[in-house]
Order: structure tokens, then C-alpha cells, then sequence
């Protein structure tokens, strides 16, 4: 595992973790975590929060692995086959509002954020104007209601 950048406040660049293995790597962002948790309930020999590191990619078939990882709503979660190739993004592209008011997007998007942009397959972005991790949803407002659903719907 790396970091690809240091723990920051709001006006910070993110935090990337990385987390390499034989047939894919996972990377992960802290602070667009929306804790969703469809990672350890989908692969949990993968992701195990109660262990050191958290990811362990080689735990499961690639594959298996690749599936998981795009379940993650808000993209905090994202992987890079071994062979260079790219999630694909989901076509046509969808955007739905959760109930407390988050925006869930899914496809081929560019995100412009205060780091410029940003190419995206998944994303949460905030729907209140109250997220500290603008444009990116953090729980911080309104849209921190219990039970949001965040899960997919295709």
C-alpha cells in the first residue's frame, strides 16, 4: 500500500491509498467514503475493516474483485487492472437524487472540482451545499439522514 498524497483538510489535495496486487489494484479516497459498505458485504476476504491493510486484492479472483469495487457509489473505491485497462464506464450515463437529496452519478463523467477536473466512473456529489469535500458529498449536511440509499439501482 501507498500514499499518493498526504492527510489534508477541505483545501487539500486528497488523500489516495493503493493497494497492489498480482492481477489488480484497488486505490481508495478517504474522503469520498460514504460508508455504503458494499465492498465488505459483497467480498469480505477483500475488504476487512479489522484488519492491517483493509485491501487485500489478491484475496479473490480479479474479476470478482473488479465487480465489488464498481458497487462503491461514490467512487472512493476505483481499480486498475494489471494490463492497463480502464473501469468502463456505464452507458447511457444515469443520475439519480437519494431521498435526503444527493446526486448519484453513473458513467462517463468529468468532475470539476478545486483540483480541476477529474475523470469519473462513479460519483456522490452533493445536492445540499453543505459538503466540506465540495463537489463530492461528505455527510456533513442535510443529506446525512440514516438509511439514504446509496446502493445501486440500474
Amino acid at each position: 500500500m501507498t500514499d499518493r498524497t498526504g492527510e489534508g483538510g477541505p483545501d487539500e489535495k486528497p488523500r489516495l491509498k493503493e493497494y497492489e496486487g498480482e492481477g489488480i489494484t484497488v486505490t481508495f479516497e478517504p474522503r469520498r467514503c460514504l460508508h455504503a459498505a458494499e465492498c465488505v458485504h459483497g467480498l469480505p476476504e477483500v475488504f476487512d475493516l479489522s484488519r492491517r491493510p483493509w485491501v487485500l486484492p489478491d484475496a479473490a479472483e480479479t474479476g470478482l474483485v473488479a465487480e465489488v469495487v464498481r458497487r462503491c457509489p461514490s467512487g472512493a473505491l476505483r481499480y486498475h487492472p494489471a494490463d492497463g485497462s480502464a473501469e468502463p464506464p456505464d452507458s447511457p450515463t444515469t443520475v439519480r437524487r437519494t431521498p435526503s437529496g444527493g446526486l448519484v452519478l453513473r458513467g462517463d463523467l468529468r468532475v470539476t472540482g478545486a483540483f480541476g477536473d477529474r475523470e469519473e466512473t462513479r460519483v456522490v456529489l452533493c445536492g445540499c451545499g453543505a459538503s466540506g469535500n465540495q463537489p463530492y458529498c461528505d455527510h456533513s449536511g442535510p443529506c446525512a439522514e440514516p438509511g439514504d440509499d446509496l446502493g445501486e439501482q440500474r
